[in-house]
């Protein structure tokens, strides 16, 4: 159902700094922690001993050990010691590639062999210190091609998020979509309207007028196996739009980093990466607060929607043309996905 061979987010830095951390990805049972080196380590999550979890145990001088017997297990997933016991004998247990970048812990769930560092996503943002990033994680009982096709329709932000990023326009302007090879683009350009609210408020936080007439602009980029990032802002209108002045815009990347737990769960790690004021923190903090309480109105929208296709599958659903993003995408993922099985 979902690409393994692939980096996926396991999980952000500080989850795993003072202790183990059990997270199933793709099906997946992995337990990640800190190595000797303070490097991130993920192994499958079973004690080889009595099949306890191991995220259950504690770290020691780089060390996972067992919380039931005290097993210990190295880096790469090999016993090494049990008070009392001769255990070296033991099977060890499978170790996954990870790689800690961009602000994230990511993990390679499929075949250890094809884990390439080179195929991790671009995140240019993150290694800019003319961005700021500020974003959160919310677990969301979901297939996962469902949040994608959420984020690559933004139509439904005149509903949904009626109060703070929604406006009748988008309805009015029907979205581009485009495939360039594996990436999924869908643009919408919205040219002489109001800000809704959390733009009039980002508005006013980077100095404009937040009653201003905008030109505001959504452009989705769906690359696989599961992220969205929506280059997304406004512009005073008349000064260029997307390719406006840094002066007159207020602009920033939505982040969207989608993990499979299982066919119907997710993690979703989300936020805003912006290059204005990036220094102000408490701005920071505010635009993340903004977008924490517009994907809770998502996370509602989206788990109910599972709920009637889990009790009714055998339902067809139906696809418009502000659909065509996602519908591309959902090929994309379905190709990955039969490409895996044949070889």
């Amino acid at each position: 159902m979902f690409p393994k061979n692939a980096w996926y987010v396991a999980c952000m830095p500080h989850e795993i700094d003072e202790k183990p951390l059990g997270r199933r990805i793709c099906g997946e049972p992995i337990v990640f922690f800190r190595g000797p080196e303070n490097q991130a380590v993920g192994l499958d999550d079973w004690c080889p001993h009595r099949g306890a979890p191991l995220s259950l145990g504690q770290v020691v001088e780089g060390k996972l050990v067992c919380g039931y017997h005290g097993l210990e297990m190295g880096c790469e997933g090999k016993v090494v010691a049990m008070p009392g016991q001769r255990v070296r004998g033991f099977p060890g247990v499978k170790s996954y590639p990870v790689i800690e970048r961009h602000g994230f812990v990511w993990v390679w769930p499929g075949d250890a062999a094809q884990a390439d560092p080179a195929k991790l996503p671009r995140l240019d943002w993150a290694e800019d210190p003319g961005w700021a990033y500020g974003g959160g994680m919310y677990h969301v009982k979901c297939d996962f091609r469902l949040m994608v096709d959420n984020l690559m329709d933004l139509t439904h932000e005149k509903y949904v998020h009626a109060t703070s990023i929604g406006q009748k326009e988008l309805d009015e302007v029907v979205p581009q979509t485009v495939t360039e090879g594996d990436l999924v683009i869908t643009k919408r350009e919205m040219p002489g309207v109001k800000a809704p609210p959390f733009w009039a408020t980002a508005m006013r936080g980077n100095g404009l007028d937040g009653e201003a007439t905008v030109d505001r602009w959504q452009r989705c980029r769906f690359m696989p196996p599961s992220s969205v990032m929506i280059d997304v802002g406004v512009a005073l209108a008349g000064q260029g739009g997307f390719d406006a002045p840094a002066p007159v815009k207020t602009s920033g990347i939505v982040v969207d980093l989608i993990t499979p737990e299982t066919e119907t769960s997710i993690w979703y790690f989300w936020g805003l990466a912006r290059n204005f004021r990036p220094e102000d923190k408490a701005l920071t903090a505010s635009i993340r607060e903004a977008q924490g309480k517009v994907f809770l109105e998502d996370l509602e929208m989206l788990e109910a929607q599972q709920r009637n296709l889990s009790a009714q599958p055998e339902r067809k659903l139906l696809s418009l043309n502000t659909d065509l993003g996602g519908v591309q995408a959902r090929r994309i993922i379905e190709r990955l996905v039969a490409q895996e099985q044949a070889s």
